[in-house]
């Protein structure tokens, strides 16, 4: 297991180097950033004094050492829009989207798994057919369609939940419902498969021979270990839940990463998003290999 841990380690390590490179050349082989941030109306000596005032004239290799080297200390710089840190920026705004990614894979989960198990265990009946079209109808809608049609339902005309702001968990609920819609799919279509194969294993039919009762198989024996490749696509989900929140945070003006990044990106404010692409990558990074060494730690053929 020690050794499976810090192969992962060294991948994981690597990614990380790798996404900080590219992260770093997209933005700045983009176009002219002394440019983009002087505005359309400055002059050539407002443009060179931008790009000296920033090390922009500087080499791209030296440029990002020194980004590197501050970014592993957490100092990401200063904002050119708002009047602080990008540190103080990202947290201020990280807390909102977590909490807004671990709510939406809550509800993913607690409606997909259950759902899996029950188009296996009913396969091929209506059951099954209705929680498929679930599953395309969640893959096919668009999530800032989804958070619009929920806004007017349960906020224009219910009147049970607001419609935008974060400052109590019931700003949540319909964000939450809107981005966990969009995990919902591949986990409960992953849950089904997985239990299909399991519930056709010798050991499940000898447990059902032996008469054990119907739940104790499909809690105890069955999704016991179809769960398992569930776990690494949580993960996964979960990721790519924080970054594509920027729609969803947009849609209901939560206050998080994504809002703060769509800002960003419309005024140019390069450090915010450059810090932003960073962080949302690490901890997508670290989330993998979370999800790989718990499934190794279940699952000890994986580490072959």
């Amino acid at each position: 297991m020690l050794r499976f841990a810090l192969r992962r380690i060294l991948v994981a390590v690597g990614v990380a180097l790798t996404v900080s490179v590219a992260s770093f050349l997209l933005l700045h082989l983009s176009g002219d950033l002394a440019t983009a941030i002087a505005g359309p109306e400055a002059t050539g000596e407002q443009i060179a004094a931008i790009r000296a005032q920033h090390g922009l004239d500087r080499p791209l290799v030296v440029q990002f050492g020194a980004w590197a080297w501050h970014a592993l200390h957490l100092d990401f710089g200063r904002s050119f829009y708002f009047p602080e840190q990008v540190t103080d920026l990202l947290a201020a705004r990280l807390p909102v989207t977590l909490t807004l990614g671990v709510i939406a894979l809550a509800v993913a989960l607690l409606v997909a798994i259950p759902l899996g198990v029950l188009a296996a265990f009913h396969r091929d009946t209506w059951i099954d057919r209705t929680a498929l079209a679930v599953s395309v109808l969640g893959q096919a809608m668009p999530s800032f369609w989804f958070g619009l049609t929920l806004i007017l339902v349960f906020s224009v005309n219910l009147r049970w939940l607001p419609v935008s702001g974060n400052a109590t968990w019931k700003h949540f609920v319909l964000p939450a419902v809107a981005l966990g819609y969009y995990a919902m799919p591949a986990v409960m279509r992953l849950t089904r498969n997985g239990m299909l194969e399991v519930l056709s294993s010798d050991y499940v039919r000898t447990a059902r021979a032996k008469g054990l009762p119907l739940r104790k198989i499909l809690v105890r024996h069955a999704l016991r270990n179809a769960v398992i490749p569930v776990i690494a696509l949580a993960a996964v989900q979960f990721g790519f839940m924080l970054g594509g929140s920027i729609v969803i945070e947009a849609v209901f003006s939560l206050q998080g990463l994504g809002q703060l990044a769509w800002e960003s990106i419309a005024r140019n404010d390069f450090p915010v998003v450059q810090a932003i692409v960073l962080v949302l990558a690490m901890i997508y990074i670290a989330l993998t290999l979370a999800a790989d060494l718990l499934n190794a730690l279940l699952d000890p053929r994986l580490r072959a």
